[in-house]
């Protein structure tokens, strides 16, 4: 026979109760574990995912490729690091002339509104700065193909020459004077002048005056020392590496420039750069409309290209007119095809070229930046093969430079546009240089009040 509990009816409830309670208790603490799981699993995950983003940020992207000339790649971080270069180097330019300036900010906004407004241009600042960087590997791969090695020291010393510091111990900060160069003189058709019969009375001289003490001579430029060299250098260091821009990125730089001088001078003797060239020299006739150059075309077929050139060279100014005369005229001495194309325009430049000389032009149209035209009529007065000036073979040196990295880059290069989206914007402009300009204060009239 089953034995009877002998819990009574209150203490069954409470056994109950207490079964009850542990099985939420357990319920609870499943679910609480069931939470920390996912928050844990949902931490990691996002941990995971930035630190994915971490390394693709700065490991993976910064690695990758924005350009590549032939077997040479660009990469972000290098592309990146140079178009803060380029932004910091404007911004110091500005803050120099500020300084240079008195503060006067319309001043820069009105003579260096173009590099302020370069750094408002992002994406053409960073497509300049990717077509240079592909420039310089043309140019330094060049060198490495001659056998030429660019070295540290090399380095080091262009920058001291930039600073007027030539080697150990002291060296002037400027070299001597260049010699100056005789400008040749207009050969200007003379005019008839009509042949005076008056007695002119002479003039009396005025007394010579006493010489006065003479002028104490400016003091000579002061040496620059190595120590004042490495002084001068290490603020403008300072400089950049305020504005995020390391040394390293300024001495490749140095280097790319240094390729540039050394690759010029071995091209020039490679391809034997003539020093000589053909010019001519040539008379013009300006007008700025079309009737006026038909006059002048008229007067020219009549009188000849002299006569008219002369008419307008030997006529008196109007002090009292409000607006420039519609025609003028000037004489272009010795003038290379290329810098007449630079300075009028490859019409004239082919007319100086192509025309026999002593023969006047038809009216050559020559379109201007500000939308306008102007009318010339050109007489070439001689044209020979002649020495080129130092600038002028320095631009044809630049010119050669640059064909021969047109070559070579030519089915060579390629650029992945993904640099478009990664334009750094920093180092920013400081605000002041786009404060308006503070206005000239009006100056009241002094003049004294004539009594009544």
């Amino acid at each position: 026979m089953a034995k009877k509990s002998k819990n009574t009816p209150d203490e069954e409830a409470q056994q109950r109760q207490s079964r009850k309670d542990i099985l939420i208790a357990r319920k609870h603490e499943r679910q609480l574990r069931n939470v920390r799981i996912a928050i844990i699993s949902i931490a990691v995950l996002i941990a995971l995912v930035i630190g994915i983003a971490l390394v693709n940020e700065l490991i993976i992207t910064p690695d990758r490729t924005v350009a590549t000339v032939g077997d040479s790649a660009i990469k972000l971080r290098e592309w990146e690091e140079r178009v803060k270069f380029e932004r910091a180097q404007r911004i110091i330019f500005l803050e120099n002339q500020l300084e240079a300036f008195g503060g006067d900010v319309g001043i820069i906004q009105q003579f260096a509104g173009n590099v302020i407004n370069e750094l408002f241009e992002p994406e053409t600042m960073g497509q300049n700065a990717l077509n240079t960087m592909a420039n310089e590997i043309v140019m330094c791969n060049a060198l490495k193909e001659r056998g030429v090695e660019i070295t540290d020291a090399d380095i080091q010393a262009m920058i001291g020459e930039s600073y007027g510091f030539f080697g150990a111990g002291i060296s002037p900060t400027q070299p001597p004077p260049p010699t100056a160069t005789i400008q040749p003189t207009p050969s200007l058709t003379p005019i008839p002048t009509a042949v005076i019969t008056e007695v002119v009375p002479t003039v009396t001289p005025f007394p010579t005056p006493t010489a006065g003490p003479t002028s104490t001579p400016a003091p000579t430029p002061t040496p620059l020392s190595e120590q004042n060299f490495l002084d001068e250098f290490g603020k403008y260091i300072g400089r950049l590496n305020a504005l995020g821009v390391s040394e390293t990125t300024y001495r490749t730089v140095v280097r790319a420039q240094l390729c540039s001088d050394r690759l010029t001078e071995i091209l020039t003797e490679e391809r034997a750069l003539s020093t000589t060239a053909p010019q001519a020299s040539l008379f013009v006739i300006t007008a700025t409309t079309e009737e006026a150059a038909n006059e002048m075309k008229a007067l020219i077929d009549s009188e000849g290209y002299l006569a008219a050139w002369n008419t307008i060279m030997s006529r008196p100014d109007d002090l009292e007119a409000t607006e420039s005369p519609e025609t003028d005229a000037f004489e272009l001495l010795w003038r290379t095809r290329s810098s007449l194309e630079t300075s009028i325009g490859a019409d004239v430049a082919a007319a100086a070229f192509d025309l026999d000389i002593d023969v006047p032009s038809d009216i050559i149209a020559v379109p201007g930046s500000d939308g306008t035209t102007n009318y010339l009529l050109v007489m070439v007065s001689g044209r020979e093969e002649r020495e080129l000036s130092e600038s002028e073979f320095q631009t044809a040196q630049s010119s050669l430079l640059q064909s021969f990295i047109d070559e070579q880059l030519t089915g060579k290069l390629q650029i992945n546009d993904m640099w478009r989206s990664r334009v750094p914007t920093l180092p920013a402009l400081d605000p002041k240089f786009l404060a308006a300009p503070t206005p000239t204060p009006a100056v009241e009239d002094a003049s004294p009040t004539v009594a009544p």
